[in-house]
């Protein structure tokens, strides 16, 4: 692809938006500083925030217009671009008076939204569409004295009570039937303390008129189960709550829990008796309650919403669980965007629409803070959140005192900041997000939860800890010890407790303390009794254990820290974090690092390349695969030779283009040529068959009105090239003879502002161009007349189209669009892109480079956001995200390529590196619907997938793991969805079932050319779901939706026939069949929540052996046997994995606990050949291993694989054991491995090997240097 990384002038890494000074101070404030800037040459934000103390975000934040920036950022602007302090000073507080007296009219009426935040009473004018269900939770309260309101996060339970509930109760009522008035009315929150803090609130109002009750409302209930963590507390406070509601009192309480916490509501008995009576759930809301929703409260403040505004609200949220808050913040931002009275489409969408409003104001925020302040928000935010265990997280509020963090001003100024922006609340001297919607909202907090979940829970727990020793008046006993003591000092290692309250930090230090008194007085003790054996021995062996005591403790605190700083940086540097991980394994190898380097060699890493001296701003591959070129904004082009082992060296000198900035390179399809385009219109030829030294052809081009060229490409015959500029247009050149280029034809116009993108279709025929103003052309290329238009321009993105690219097959375009989204479209008809599915939108801002894969399956975008996503886009109508964001740039991206191969993609960006890209082959995207199984034959060289809506299950050598080969031709015949398959103990038989219920077997003696052998229609009518051949291979055995397993004899395919009658002691879907090893025993695991064992030995006679398993509280989705055969391993929807002795199948008893972990159903289990491990996969996305060689004391292997982005659908072993295979939803298989060594080797081949001393030092100053890939 042609590059796309020049801005008009020096600018910033992303196109500033156009400012109206009429439209206030604010904007007409940015203007003037935009002006100064303009003034000394427009030097580029990355520059001048290397000399201040500001981040280039905030910089540019500055002179964006959205809201005035502090003096502080102005003063650091200014004093760069060499205004005078005292005028700038002078004009800020003009600004800032003016934008105050604004802002205090614009308070006159306030806004008819709450955003994020929850409806408080005084906003019952403004709460609209939820009648009905205030009508049925007051009839419900008034009968029954404890009444629960259930709802997920999202669903508005807290504004129900508040703005719907407790006015409705306060409203007098008339007639002889009324109700008495409320004696009081009384809101809590449970909090980390609730018996303790709320004792005084729970008895009846003193005073009260007879008949009046006093009503208790208690939100968020589930802050029982969150943030308190004494058990006896927590239902010493319910029994409270139950007894003050027991009939005949005057004490009515009404709870409003999140509907994910009901299980550990009944594991109260009588709370589950009380929410047996007077329960209400808060659903979605109808189209028409959203409707009253968004127009209801406009209307009260006496405005109105843009029907296609409404309509548009309508579609999005009616089927987005959660959406409300969303919902709300968004119609906030767009009332604060809005033109005169009416809230217009056209302002929600500059707010950021559903999903980018939260992130926009977020993320605009943040870049606003200086870096210690962004800094003290991000330790602030994270003690804001309770992370969850088997549910999701929640918000937690936060005393003052606990935010305390050694700056008093700097948190101050951060908690201002966010609640003037509505993220955050104040009450009662408490600090809590404003609504847990952002904690998935916006994608930078999301991040550090992740990275930090495990040491946020040992933070929490030291928290309370500390809470507590202070409230005993600091006793001895309170402080930690053993384990608790260790996992504390991990989290937060000696010099690395800024994140630390001073209440938390001298806890620490006193547990600390009172330890090595401990250790001292024992060291003591065996020193008096070491002296008389000294006597006679001399003093080596104790000095040489006192060494050695030393050594270990000290290789605990260095292994501690590589491993915590390794967890730190995997969101935002995934490459770095994997170097650290390979660093840890060289001082100590534990299940953790195993299976995070297991995890890590599924990842896609990067190799940093030295890059340029500016912003990088554009990278092509030449067509062999071996070099790749960057530009930047230092005015050079590096070449690069990506074929060697280390490719951090650029081959030759640089290459200057005349005019500055490099804004867009190509090679010619042959590659012998490169062309490079910039600043004041210049364009550039070389000859580049010795890329050590390539050769300038003729002179530098000067073209489109000395504007900048923005982008190049040219034809796949390699004679003519295209070129876009900043004067919004696109000409053609005859390049046959590239030292004497010539127009071809006259300039067209492409756009009224300017053109950012051109791309070539692959027939040479067709070229599209992107425009400034949110538009897509295409063009017939045509040849002396220059390009001649295709119908007219598309709107395309509403804002600037940044890139395009052609598919391979030229049928689908790309587009990348300023508002942060990426598109597809149809072009196969040649005139006119058709939209194809929804816009893309996973990126948080402005997509500024989108490149085909030369597969056409596979789709890279990158964006301002600092990442670069793939997509699956091999049914383009249903675009699916591959894996993760990539992380490992630190500022916004400019360019991406891939190479030839589709293995390798090159990035570059505003931080000035390249980036390359290693894309795993582990990592299976042949794929255009979700996958429902996985199976290795067993000779372990081939692996079978099924998929769903296409029937196929297609077939992979894997003989190398590590570079899977798919075969040509997949298994077909299905006409359903394909949901299982498995092999025959021979390798040479497959058999698979679909969603019609018919059961196919297959001959694969030569897996190139599979031939079907035998079809079994009807096997189980409304599907087949499960099949597994017996260890002698002569029997199948098949499960359904028909409630029955059955028996198949298939010695020959030419005469299949079932064996014996149904097995039919299931009540419901039979999802998952075994056979023991020995072959006499099977294993049925169903959604009637029991698995069974059956005798099979006579197949004829199959019999059901002793009683059901039911220690599942759900479906059975997965049954497994060990490969000795006496232990079985069950995984259900309950989250669990259990394990039992079938050594008697007849009496068959649980071994240990269930294993948890899994934070959604478990989908699948598989053991591996040596039966020490256990595999297992999750609705959670997560593949867990589990040590099971002692089966009645398993537990958990490491942490969990993580890759996929939906349910993990299947795991299964390879045979040789170091080999694991997964299939799921999100149109991936992935093959996993085990071997660590081989996982060290890989890491160390694709991130540059060794961290370098600087490196090292500027991420572990306090530890030695070690290398890390020896």
């Amino acid at each position: 692809m042609a590059g796309r990384g020049y801005v008009s002038g020096r600018g910033v890494g992303r196109r500033e938006r156009r400012l109206d000074p009429g439209a206030g101070p604010v904007q007409r404030f940015a203007a003037e500083l935009r002006a100064l800037r303009e003034s000394v040459g427009r030097p580029t934000y990355r520059t001048m925030a290397d000399k201040v103390p500001f981040s280039v975000t905030a910089l540019s934040q500055a002179a964006a217009g959205r809201q005035l920036p502090t003096l502080a950022v102005t003063l650091a602007y200014v004093d760069v671009c060499g205004g005078d302090p005292e005028e700038w000073e002078r004009r800020w507080r003009a600004a800032s008076a003016e934008a105050a007296a604004l802002a205090a009219a614009e308070e006159e009426s306030r806004p008819p939204y709450r955003g994020l935040t929850r409806y408080e009473p005084d906003d019952a004018a403004l709460f609209f569409g939820r009648d009905r269900l205030v009508d049925r939770l007051t009839a419900l309260t008034r009968r029954h004295r404890f009444t629960a309101v259930f709802g997920p996060s999202g669903s508005g339970k807290s504004s129900l009570l508040r703005a719907g509930l407790i006015p409705r109760l306060r409203t007098p009522q008339t007639g002889p039937d009324a109700p008495c008035a409320p004696a009081a009315v009384r809101v809590l929150t449970p909090g980390a303390d609730p018996l303790r803090t709320h004792a005084d609130r729970l008895d009846p109002a003193p005073g009260a008129a007879p008949g009046a009750d006093t009503w208790l409302v208690v939100d968020q209930f589930e802050e029982l189960y969150t943030l308190c963590a004494d058990p006896a507390e927590r239902n010493a406070f319910v029994d409270r709550l139950l007894a003050a509601a027991a009939p005949g009192g005057s004490l009515r309480v009404v709870i409003a829990v999140r509907a994910d916490f009901l299980g550990r509501c009944a594991e109260h008995p009588a709370l589950t008796a009380a929410l047996q009576d007077a329960t209400l759930l808060a659903g979605p809301m109808s189209r028409e309650e959203l409707r009253e929703a968004v127009v209801r409260p406009a209307a009260a403040e006496g405005l109105v919403v843009e029907r296609a505004l409404t309509a548009r609200l309508l579609d999005e949220v009616e089927h987005a669980p959660g959406g409300l808050p969303l919902m709300s913040h968004a119609l906030l931002e767009t009332w604060r965007h809005r033109t005169g009275r009416t809230l217009t489409e056209t302002a929600y969408e500059t707010a950021g629409g559903l999903r980018g409003a939260v992130v926009r104001t977020a993320e605009e925020v943040y870049g606003e803070l200086t870096p210690p302040q962004a800094e003290l928000a991000r330790r602030v935010l994270l003690r804001l959140v309770a992370p969850g265990d088997g549910t999701p997280d929640t918000r937690r509020p936060a005393e003052h005192a606990e935010l305390d963090l050694g700056d008093p001003d700097g948190t101050r100024a951060v908690l201002d900041r966010l609640v003037r922006a509505r993220l955050l609340t104040l009450d009662d001297g408490t600090v809590e997000l404003a609504h847990e919607a952002l904690i998935t909202a916006w994608p930078r907090l999301r991040g550090w939860i992740d990275a930090e979940r495990d040491r946020l829970r040992v933070h929490r727990a030291l928290s309370e800890a500390a809470r507590t020793w202070t409230g005993l008046g600091r006793e001895n006993a309170a402080l930690y010890a053993g384990s608790r003591l260790a996992a504390a000092h991990d989290a937060f290692p000696p010099g690395h407790h800024a994140e630390l309250t001073p209440t938390e930090a001298e806890f620490l230090a006193a547990s600390t303390g009172r330890r090595r008194r401990a250790v001292w007085l024992r060291r003591g003790l065996s020193a008096a009794l070491a002296l008389l054996v000294l006597v006679a021995s001399g003093t080596a062996v104790v000095a040489l254990r006192l060494r050695d005591t030393a050594r270990a403790e000290r290789d605990d605190a260095v292994f501690g820290r590589i491993t915590a700083e390794a967890d730190r940086l995997r969101p935002t540097s995934t490459p770095l974090a994997a170097r650290l991980d390979v660093a840890a394994l060289g001082m100590r190898t534990t299940p953790e690092l195993r299976t995070a380097l297991t995890t890590d060699a599924g990842r896609v890493l990067s190799t940093r390349l030295p890059g340029h001296r500016d912003i990088g701003s554009a990278v092509a591959f030449a067509p062999d695969g071996r070099t790749l070129a960057s530009g930047g904004h230092d005015g050079t082009v590096r070449l690069w030779d990506t074929s060697k082992a280390d490719p951090r060296a650029p081959l030759g000198e640089p290459l200057r283009i005349s005019g500055g900035d490099v804004g867009a390179l190509a090679y010619s399809p042959d590659g012998t040529l490169l062309a490079a385009a910039g600043q004041g219109g210049g364009i550039r030829l070389w000859d580049v068959r010795d890329r050590a030294r390539p050769r300038p052809l003729g002179r530098p081009l000067v073209s489109h009105g000395g504007k900048s060229v923005t982008s190049v490409d040219f034809t796949p015959d390699g004679r003519t090239l295209a070129t876009a500029g900043d004067d919004g247009t696109l000409r053609l050149w005859d390049v046959g003879d590239p030292a004497r280029p010539a127009p071809l034809g006259d300039p067209a116009r492409a756009d009224t502002r300017s053109v950012r993108d051109v791309a070539f279709a692959p027939d040479g025929r067709t070229l599209a161009t992107a425009g400034h103003t949110g538009t897509v052309r295409l063009w017939r290329a045509g040849g002396a007349d220059g390009p001649a238009p295709l119908g007219e321009p598309r709107r395309a993105h509403e804002e600037a189209v940044w890139s395009l690219a052609y598919s391979p097959d030229g049928d689908t375009l790309a587009t990348a669009g300023y508002d942060d989204t990426v598109r597809l479209w149809d072009v196969s008809g040649g005139d006119a892109p058709r939209p194809l599915g929804e816009p893309l939108t996973a990126h948080s801002a402005a997509v500024w480079s989108v490149a085909f894969g030369p597969d056409g399956h596979t789709l890279a975008s990158a964006a301002q956001d600092d990442t670069v996503i793939l997509w699956n886009v091999a049914n383009p109508a249903y675009p699916q995200q591959i894996g993760e964001p990539l992380t490992g740039h630190t500022e916004g991206l400019w360019d991406l390529a891939f190479a030839p191969d589709g293995r390798t993609l090159a990035t570059t960006g505003a931080d000035r590196g390249v980036r390359l890209w290693h894309l795993p082959e582990n990592v299976l995207t042949d794929f255009t619907n979700p996958l429902t199984a996985v199976a290795y034959a067993p000779g372990g060289r081939l692996l079978a997938a099924a998929s769903t809506d296409d029937a196929l299950v297609r077939l992979w050598d894997v003989g190398r793991p590590d570079h899977p080969r798919r075969l040509p031709r997949a298994l077909t015949g299905h006409e359903a969805a394909v949901l299982t398959v498995a092999f025959a103990p021979d390798g040479r038989t497959a058999a698979s079932g679909d969603e019609d219920g018919t059961v196919r077997l297959w001959d694969l003696s030569d897996p190139a050319r599979p031939v079907p052998a035998a079809t079994l229609p009807d096997a189980h009518p409304g599907g087949a779901l499960t099949v597994a051949f017996a260890p002698d291979g002569r029997t199948l055995a098949t499960g359904g939706a028909d409630e029955r397993a059955r028996l198949w004899d298939v010695r020959d395919r030419d005469h299949v026939r079932p064996v014996g009658a149904p097995l039919t002691a299931h009540t419901d879907w039979v999802g998952s069949v075994a056979f023991a090893s020995d072959g006499h025993t099977l294993a049925t695991g169903s959604q009637d929540k029991t698995a069974r064992l059956w005798d099979v030995r006579d197949r004829d006679r199959a019999r059901p052996l002793g009683e059901p398993l039911t220690a599942h509280g759900d479906w059975v989705n997965s049954v497994a046997f060990a490969p000795e055969g006496h232990v079985l391993a069950t995984g259900g929807r309950d989250r669990t994995v259990r394990l039992w002795d079938v050594t008697d199948p007849g009496r068959v008893r649980p071994l240990g606990e269930e294993l948890t972990g899994h934070r959604g159903g478990v989908t699948s289990v598989s053991f591996a050949p040596d039966g020490r491990t256990l595999a297992s996969g999750g609705e959670d996305h997560a593949v867990r291993l589990w040590n099971v060689a002692d089966p009645a004391h398993a537990e958990a292997f490491g942490g969990p694989l993580t890759g996929h982005l939906d349910t993990v659908t299947s795991v299964a072993f390879a045979p040789g054991g170091d080999t694991l295979a997964s299939a799921g939803n999100d149109l991936t298989a992935r093959i996993w491995t085990l071997d660590t060594d081989r996982a060290v080797r890989h890491v160390c081949a694709r991130t540059g090997g060794d961290l370098t001393p600087t490196r090292w030092h500027e991420l572990l100053p306090q530890l030695a240097y070690r290398p890390t890939c020896r």
